[in-house]
């Protein structure tokens, strides 16, 4: 069995080239193109050809999808620089740190959900027991609709002041770090 050859990446890389070294299906390649993700060329001959500054592009785009980043708000951080570009690691770091509040706020509703789920969420069922101390005659539903205690900004819930609210009102709040307790 012979050895491939390996990828001269000083020419222009074809379609088929570019979607196995990043691991995407062609069909994605004509995808992430179709919506300005990256960028080709067209050859003599009408096939697509790409620089293989692109392989970065879609490494990046793989990277931020698996994060949960819409694929609109990755357009919009990659518009930032010229299209083919090669980014710099300056320029990653730079990217990569507008997307840093957005991923922690993902993480925290992530987690919100995770640890919340599987009791009274404010949806306004009342069906179980929690509900009522949480959600009493579902006035939660004055704020909107859907699942109001998942979709509160700020802190994550206590889940032992939820299960014994009594015995949580008896301790202090805890000072915040760096200050005087």
């Amino acid at each position: 069995m012979a050895a491939k050859k390996p990828i001269d990446f000083s020419r222009l890389l074809t379609v088929g080239e570019v979607a196995h070294r990043s691991g995407v299906a062609i069909s994605t390649i004509h995808f992430y193109e179709a919506k300005g993700l990256i960028a080709g060329t067209r050859n003599a001959g009408n096939q697509r050809r790409f620089p293989s500054t692109v392989l970065r592009y879609v490494a990046i785009i793989k990277v931020a999808q698996r994060t949960g980043i819409p694929l609109e708000e990755i357009k919009e951080a990659l518009s930032r620089y010229p299209a083919g570009s090669r980014l710099t690691a300056a320029q990653w770091r730079a990217l990569s740190s507008r997307w840093r509040k957005s991923l922690d706020e993902r993480i925290q509703r992530l987690t919100r959900l995770r640890d919340e789920l599987d009791g009274c969420i404010g949806c306004g069922c009342l069906s179980l027991k929690d509900c009522p101390l949480r959600n009493p005659m579902d006035a939660l539903g004055a704020q909107g609709p859907g699942p109001r205690i998942l979709e509160r900004p700020g802190k994550m819930l206590d889940r032992d002041a939820v299960r014994h609210p009594r015995a949580s009102q008896d301790q202090p709040e805890p000072a915040a770090p760096g200050m005087p307790g």
